[in-house]
C-alpha cells in the first residue's frame, strides 16, 4: 500500500491540503519526501501514530484523543471570550474562526472550521485545521477563546479515560505536543473504539 500523509494539513509541504499533496506525487510535482511526515522505516520522521507517553516538557499523558472515524481531527468545542460575537457575526456552520486558546493557557493561534453554533450560549463546536486555511479565506477572528470540551476516540497510552477523573491527554495533531488536563465525563465504547469527552481544559 502507498504512503499517505496523515491528514493534518499544515502547509509545510507548500499546498493548502494533504490531498492537494497526495494529487501533486501523483503528477510528479512532489515526491513523499517533501511532507515533514513522510517515514519509509528508515528515516527518522516521525508521523502523527508515533507519540510517545510523554509532551514536549517531558510530562506524562494518560491518552491521546483522535478524530471520529472520516472526520480531520478530535471535535473541539470553544467560547470565544466575548461570546456574543456569535450571534453578532452570524457565525455558522462551515464558517472558519481564528483565534488563541487563551482560557486553557495555549501559546498558539488556531484555525477552526465550525460543525456547529449555538448563538444563545456561543459555543462553537469545531474541528482544528490547518493554518493555511485562514490564508485561503476570510475568517472570523474571535482572537481569544475558552476550551469547553473535546470529542474523540480514545487511545491509551499510560492509563485509559475514567469517568470523573481528571487526567492528562493530548489532544490528536497538537501542533506543540503539549499535555492538557480535563475532566472525563463521557466514556462509551463504540464498535470504532472508546468514544471519550472530556471539559474543564486546562494545561498545567
Amino acid at each position: 500500500m502507498a504512503w499517505e500523509p496523515p491528514g493534518k494539513d499544515c502547509g509545510a509541504c507548500g499546498l493548502p491540503t494533504c490531498s492537494e499533496f497526495i494529487k501533486a506525487v501523483g503528477k510528479k510535482k512532489k515526491t513523499n519526501e517533501d511532507c515533514t511526515l513522510f517515514s519509509d522505516g528508515r528515516t527518522d520522521r516521525k508521523t502523527e501514530t508515533c507519540y510517545s507517553s510523554t509532551d514536549v516538557t517531558g510530562a506524562n499523558y494518560d491518552f491521546i484523543i483522535r478524530a471520529f472515524p472520516g472526520e480531520p481531527s478530535a471535535r473541539k468545542f470553544i467560547v470565544p471570550f466575548r461570546a456574543d460575537l456569535v450571534e453578532k457575526w452570524d457565525i455558522k456552520k462551515g464558517d472558519l474562526v481564528t483565534g488563541r486558546p487563551a482560557g486553557p493557557g495555549c501559546p498558539l493561534y488556531h484555525a477552526l472550521r465550525v460543525l456547529s453554533a449555538n448563538p444563545v450560549t456561543g459555543v462553537l463546536e469545531c474541528h482544528t485545521v490547518g493554518p493555511l486555511a485562514a490564508r485561503k479565506e476570510k475568517a472570523h477572528d474571535v482572537q481569544a477563546y475558552h476550551v469547553h470540551a473535546f470529542e474523540g476516540i480514545a487511545e491509551t497510552v499510560l492509563r485509559p479515560p475514567t469517568l470523573g477523573l481528571r487526567q492528562r491527554f493530548l489532544p490528536g495533531y497538537c501542533m506543540i505536543n503539549l499535555a492538557h488536563t480535563a475532566l472525563v465525563n463521557m466514556v462509551l465504547k463504540k464498535k470504532d473504539g472508546v468514544h471519550v469527552r472530556v471539559e474543564d481544559i486546562r494545561i498545567l
